[in-house]
């Protein structure tokens, strides 16, 4: 991955919060991302198609569901900026956060022990 490519990904505030929410919560999908930013769905989707297309993230189905994690295959530099920003940038997230854990009705993940 270049970093031009990795830095113009993340040079959205939208773009940047999913990401480090995706973070947080290992994986979310497009329904819990509208709660947690207050965005519409077609704006999720979009950004979420241009951090997946830059391979920062990738994504599985399960069932209706389409869930949203990081790539483990992002280089160990991408991985170690993340987490760096990902722990001084706590307030960034934070209201997002709160909106996210206060959300009713949030998709069922399968179990870890089960596979797909």
């Amino acid at each position: 991955m270049m970093p031009t490519t990795f830095f113009k990904a993340l040079a959205d505030e939208t773009r940047l919060k999913s990401l480090l929410l995706i973070r947080a919560e290992n994986e979310l999908c497009v329904c819990e991302l509208m709660t947690a930013l207050e965005q519409v769905q077609p704006k999720i989707s979009r950004h979420l198609a241009q951090l997946k297309k830059a391979q920062i993230l990738v994504d599985r189905r399960q069932g209706q569901w389409v869930f949203y994690h990081l790539n483990p295959d992002i280089p160990t530099w991408v991985k170690q900026l993340l987490e760096q920003t990902f722990s001084a940038n706590q307030s960034l997230i934070k209201a997002p956060l709160a909106r996210l854990q206060a959300m009713g009705e949030r998709p069922q993940r399968a179990q870890a022990c089960c596979s797909e």
